[in-house]
């Protein structure tokens, strides 16, 4: 057993030293040289968080949706209404508040919930009938809503920190900590289907390559990439093929390139990925297990190239008929094929800048989806809340359904959904306008579902004479008014809390309040 790249074990080298450590004394005196290979310094913090979901044999699901252009926590669980703004001595009329009876109380909850109904999108002539309530009574106890502060207006930038907690963890992300903690043994630990900021990896280059996002564009078509020779016609047998991958291999490694950059990492990755990492994704069939598409003679003759749909794919067909014209549709379903099948412990996924339409011709996602608000703020801000929280919810009933194994718990119970927002929006309107639009602001908060979350609870508040979210105590949950620092890292460390995530040594806040009890 070697050791590469500094000295760190290669993702495969400690699953095959897992695999020997684990037939016991029958391995005889491999054993001692299969313990000091995995009690090496890289390997053990490469393993420790592997540990624990190992020994019980349960990881836990992350699942991203990044809000893109600023969803407002103030037009959704944080409302304020005018009348409260004007007792606290604040001008509601100047201010981004609800007039009192489109913001609902939510019974035995700290949450509100805001009903819209407009007669435009922004600029675009377009009926819009919202309604929060159902969402909101339905999650509340797996809710959990911590106020923030950020540090950056910039849509890319403040997207990366979203994830990072402003570099809080030797620049690593949420989905790259998730998939180093669970990840191991994954095919792809870490699927990554969202934009910009969102879809960028971190910045701590000691990680094993698997902790890293696989960016894919398009959730339905993507599938059916998985597979070097499925799907084509007239071609080799799988033996032939395999043949000609070992010749192909050979001479790679004997030409003056090859032999140039033996040593190079990019080039190591490369050759295992097109090797046992081409050879575990194509035995696992995983573009007939991912693929949503019907078999279709006209648009879509899977059986005329030898391949098949998903035994989920009519389900989740019927679940997200827009999958293949809207993206976020498409990116849910695969989100769940890809928990489901285990083929990933972390999926992101959300709306982009682009224009969508649905299948009745309908928008699906406005021009600069929540940014539009700068057109127009407040139908802007309810379509895009209920568009979210109508895929947000499809999907988690998706999880509930499925058993995670037969403890009787679903994957629903080992799964987080971090709705995870650029930026807040700014308070001020004209004077008494129903229709005003909105630049960027740093104040803001996030909206965090799982059942492993300390739900039914908002960490921190809202001053209702300035609409302005404020702090709290990461640790105790106390909230903090007048607190307006940045908070970034106390979001990222408390949603690795929630995750059960390794953080010791890392430096991180205790934010201890973010998880059950």
């Amino acid at each position: 057993m070697s050791l590469r790249n500094n000295g760190r074990l290669s993702r495969r080298e400690i699953l095959k030293a897992l695999s020997m450590c684990a037939a016991g004394s029958a391995m005889g005196p491999l054993l001692t040289g299969c313990r000091d290979a995995l009690t090496t310094p890289a390997a053990l913090e490469q393993l420790g968080g592997v540990r624990q979901a190992r020994l019980d044999g349960k990881p836990r699901f992350l699942i991203v949706v990044g809000a893109v252009g600023g969803a407002s926590i103030v037009d959704s669980m944080l409302a304020v209404r005018a009348s409260e703004t004007t007792a606290a001595g604040g001008d509601a009329a100047k201010l981004n508040t609800f007039a009192d009876a489109q913001v609902q109380n939510v019974d035995g909850s700290p949450f509100r919930a805001v009903k819209v109904e407009a007669e435009v999108l922004g600029s675009i002539p377009m009926k819009l009938k919202t309604d929060q309530l159902p969402f909101v009574k339905k999650y509340k106890d797996s809710m959990l809503v911590a106020t923030s502060v950020g540090t950056s207006v910039n849509h890319v930038i403040a997207q990366k920190r979203s994830l990072t907690g402003s570099a809080a963890w030797r620049g690593r992300t949420l989905q790259e900590c998730v998939a180093l903690q669970y990840g191991a043994g994954f095919p792809l630990p870490n699927v990554n289907m969202g934009n910009g900021g969102f879809s960028e990896r971190g910045t701590d280059n000691s990680l094993p390559a698997y902790c890293y996002g696989e960016v894919v564009t398009n959730p339905s078509f993507w599938p059916l990439g998985l597979d070097g020779m499925k799907g084509l016609k007239d071609v080799p047998s799988r033996d032939v093929v395999n043949l000609a991958r070992v010749v192909r291999n050979s001479l790679d490694a004997q030409s003056v390139f090859g032999k140039t950059f033996d040593d190079a990492a990019a080039l190591e990755l490369w050759n295992e990925q097109r090797t046992s990492g081409q050879a575990s994704l194509e035995v696992q069939d995983l573009i007939s297990r991912l693929n949503m598409m019907p078999d279709n003679p006209q648009e879509t003759p899977l059986s005329e190239y030898g391949l098949s749909s998903s035994p989920d794919a009519e389900r989740l067909r019927a679940v997200f008929p827009n999958y293949m014209t809207d993206p976020v549709e498409g990116q849910a379903a695969l989100a769940f094929l890809l928990i489901k099948n285990r083929v990933s412990v972390s999926v992101t996924l959300g709306p982009s800048f682009n224009i969508a339409y649905g299948s009745s011709k309908q928008f699906t996602n406005p021009p600069l989806a929540y940014d539009f608000s700068h057109n127009e703020h407040r139908s802007v801000q309810a379509f895009m809340w209920s568009r979210m929280m109508d895929t947000i919810d499809k999907l988690i009933e998706l999880l509930e359904s499925e058993p995670f194994d037969s403890s009787g718990e679903s994957l629903w119970d080992r799964s987080l959904i971090y709705m995870a927002t650029e930026f807040g929006r700014t308070r001020t309107r004209q004077a008494g306008a129903t229709q005003f639009g909105t630049g960027h602001d740093l104040n803001n908060g996030f909206m965090i579902l799982s059942p492993m979350v300390r739900g039914n609870t908002v960490l921190g508040g809202v001053d209702p004479k300035t609409t302005l979210t404020y702090g709290f105590d990461p640790r105790t949950g106390a909230p903090l008014p007048g607190k307006m620092e940045a908070n970034e890292a106390d979001i990222f460390s408390g949603i690795l809390t929630a995750m059960g995530v390794d953080t010791s040594g890392s430096g991180l806040p205790d934010a201890s309040a973010f998880a059950r009890t």
